[in-house]
């Protein structure tokens, strides 16, 4: 949510009653002043500050009598907006600043509260930022804990599978790319992004996950997961030959595999094509595509 549609929707509620006594409503003013001011030391303690006085408020009973009812609903929505606002608090100044700054707001935000829906959307540059400050050491124990309270988040599932694909923990690389594969089809465009911005991102990440998917697949002579997955990464990754070259190079394997299976000559001859298209760029698969090719070309004039 905006900061300007926050505040409104803090002013309709006619302000605190029972539940929200005076020092939170001027702790939440400094608060916003300081956002304002963009002053990163006051914001960080202003937003602890506000949060311990939301929890204290939201943490009082419900009363008996049926008078005190509204005045202690008034209270709780307000005391929850609040907290809210703490929360966006500490993001709107941490995607703002420098890398070391930012890695300070946002974990402390993810102390806060470990589920804060801004949290959700700052994972990508949250990650950047702690590679940027030398702590990369702490990104695969974030990224965790962010997926166990956000299991769609594209980023943090890219670097997951990423990272189990480079670790050769190929079940769990083809498990997490094809979780992100999902998650980027099922999402619209993110509020924060352009449409270009959301359309590039969705491309790479797209791109990303088939190929982590169809090459981890294919490692594993899991022919049909490979040949579903690469197939769909091809379009996605024109012009790096990097990924490129793997992907062709599983892909007439799988291809050449199935053929032999189904004695399907057709797809032996895909898979010869799509291994003469992985040997011609220069790189580690092409001169076993090469051979690979002949083979294919061979075994396929000797079937019907």
């Amino acid at each position: 949510m905006k900061l300007s549609a926050l505040g409104i929707a803090i002013v309709l509620m006619g302000g605190p009653v029972v539940a929200s006594p005076d020092n939170l409503e001027d702790t939440f003013q400094h608060l916003k002043d300081a956002v304002a001011a963009k002053d990163v030391a006051q914001v960080k303690k202003l937003a602890g500050d506000t949060h311990a006085l939301c929890v204290e408020a939201l943490a009082k009973p419900e009363p008996q009598a049926a008078d005190e009812k509204e005045a202690w609903k008034s209270g709780i929505d307000y005391a929850k907006a609040t907290d809210v606002y703490s929360e966006f608090a500490l993001y709107s100044i941490a995607v703002q600043s420098p890398a070391p700054v930012m890695v300070d707001l946002l974990s402390t935000l993810e102390a806060q509260n470990a589920k804060s829906k801004y949290l959700d959307e700052a994972y990508g540059t949250y990650l950047m930022a702690l590679n940027q400050t030398g702590a990369s050491a702490k990104i695969p124990a974030v990224a965790e804990k962010g997926l166990a309270n956000f299991p769609e988040n594209e980023d943090l599932l890219l670097y997951l599978a990423d990272s189990a694909y480079s670790h050769k923990q190929t079940d769990r690389a083809v498990a997490l790319a094809t979780r992100l594969v999902a998650s980027l089809n099922k999402h619209s465009k993110p509020e924060a992004l352009s449409a270009a911005d959301w359309e590039r991102k969705k491309t790479a990440g797209l791109g990303r996950g088939y190929w982590i998917a169809g090459v981890a697949a294919g490692e594993k002579n899991q022919y049909a997961v490979a040949d579903k997955n690469l197939r769909a990464a091809l379009p996605l990754i024109k012009g790096n030959n990097a990924m490129m070259g793997p992907a062709l190079f599983y892909l007439g394997f799988s291809n050449y595999q199935l053929g032999k299976m189904t004695l399907n000559k057709g797809k032996v001859l895909e898979g010869q094509k799509f291994s003469e298209q992985c040997a011609a760029i220069e790189g580690p698969f092409s001169q076993q595509a090469y051979k690979n090719s002949l083979i294919m070309k061979t075994e396929a004039g000797s079937m019907r």
